[in-house]
Order: C-alpha cells, then sequence, then structure tokens
C-alpha cells in the first residue's frame, strides 16, 4: 500500500493498492462482511455508464467489449443502465457464451433477455459505424502474464479505431500492481477504478477516476489500509496523479 500516487480534489492523499491487496479487500468483504459481488458489480456498471454518457455525443452508438469475470460482468451491467437510458448500445464477448460463468454469465442472461445486440465476431470493432464510445470491460486487476489471444487481439482492434474508450479498473493489458504492459494493452481516454486506485495506474495515460462500489469501511479496517472516505456526497472523484 502506498499514499503518495495519487490525490483527490480537494488535495488529500488516497491509498494505492496492488492488485494482491484489492484482491484481500474483496475476499474480507464478501467472506467476511457478507456483501455481495453482484452489489458491487452494479454498482461499477452504473457509474461506469455515467461516465459513458459523460463523453457520449448525443446518440453517439457504444460497444461494450466484455470478458468473463467481475471485470467483464461490470462492463454488462454498464450496457444494461446504459440501454435503460435509450443509449443504443452492442455488447462483443470474447468467448461463446457458455463459457461464461458466475456472475459474468447472470449479467449476460440478463443482456440476452433484453434483446441487446450481442456478438462474439470480433471483426466488428474493426467495422466503422461512424464515432462510437467503446468501453473497455475484458480483463481485470487479476491480469497475470502476459495477454493472450482473443483478448490481445480486441485490444489491438480496440487501438486501431479512433473512437472514444473508456476502461473499466484497469486497462487491459496493463498490470495493476506494476503498470507494466503485458505484451498489449488498451490506451483509454478514461479509466473508471474501483473502490481504490491501483498502484499501476500511476503510468496510465488519459484521465482517471475513482468509483464508489459501496464496500464499508470496516472492510478497510480490517485489513489496516488507511482510508479517509475521499467521496463526500459523490459517487466517484477524479484523481490526480
Amino acid at each position: 500500500m502506498t499514499k503518495n500516487l495519487f490525490r483527490t480534489p480537494a488535495g488529500g492523499v488516497i491509498t494505492a493498492v496492488t492488485a494482491a491487496e484489492m484482491q484481500e479487500v474483496d475476499q474480507v468483504a464478501v467472506e467476511d462482511v457478507g456483501l455481495q459481488l453482484l452489489q458491487m458489480m452494479e454498482n461499477a456498471g452504473r457509474i461506469l455508464a455515467w461516465h459513458v454518457r459523460d463523453i457520449q455525443k448525443e446518440e453517439t452508438p457504444v460497444l461494450v467489449v466484455a470478458g468473463n469475470g467481475g471485470n467483464g460482468g461490470g462492463g454488462m451491467a454498464c450496457a444494461r443502465h446504459l440501454a435503460n437510458r435509450g443509449a443504443p448500445v452492442r455488447l462483443i464477448v470474447d468467448r461463446p457464451p457458455d463459457e461464461l460463468s458466475g456472475a459474468a454469465a447472470t449479467q449476460y442472461r440478463i443482456l440476452d433477455e433484453m434483446d441487446i445486440p450481442i456478438t462474439t465476431d470480433t471483426e466488428r470493432l474493426s467495422q466503422s459505424e461512424g464515432q462510437r464510445v467503446i468501453v473497455d470491460a475484458l480483463i481485470g486487476y487479476g491480469l497475470d502474464g502476459e495477454i493472450r489471444p482473443p483478448a490481445s487481439g480486441l485490444i489491438k482492434r480496440i487501438n486501431g479505431v479512433s473512437e472514444s474508450v473508456v476502461s473499466l479498473d484497469v486497462p487491459s493489458g496493463i498490470d495493476a500492481t506494476t503498470g507494466e504492459t503485458l505484451g498489449i494493452a488498451v490506451t483509454p481516454d478514461r479509466t473508471v477504478t474501483l473502490a481504490l486506485p491501483k498502484t499501476g495506474l500511476e503510468t496510465v495515460t488519459g484521465a482517471l477516476y475513482l468509483a464508489d462500489i459501496s464496500i464499508p469501511q470496516t472492510v478497510f479496517e480490517r485489513l489496516d489500509i488507511e482510508y479517509d472516505r475521499p467521496f463526500g456526497r459523490d459517487d466517484w472523484i477524479e484523481l490526480k496523479r
């Protein structure tokens, strides 16, 4: 843990954590305190959708690129919130739907029931539909080792288009602890990171925002993480490096 990487809009410092430390936060929140993964995912998706709408111009289409796990599930929750507000949204999943598991599979089923356009055809990323906003929800802080296909191909395509890109938690392909690019990584216009900033985000370009996903302070106290409640009355804040 370190407190010298990021500052709040008011000038206060905020603790940044490694991937392993964030895993402990999630574990204590779910297993000890009783917070559910879907609850945190819902908050992540709702706030991510706000940031997409913030840079979206009028009825600009949104393309959510999602993987498995919590990051993909958060991206799919974002797609639902966007669709509920009338935004034209599509979803690309990096694997066949029957290979999704856990919360990501749950989020996928909801989108399928909503008749939101969903495809596993990664070529759609290379097909120009005019200006779009792309949501990078492929891989979260748990990336371990160099990124592999099909994710590497999706990242290459994301970086090859001119649309605005918003990454969830950590840009896909970035080591959340060190900031190292693990083969290839998304270069977003903004990143919406969750609960606490990750130490590796210091090297990431673009605007950086921190989202409150409702983890109670007792979780941080049990892990001896210094936490000063940075959000005030807001659901998210911008972080300064």
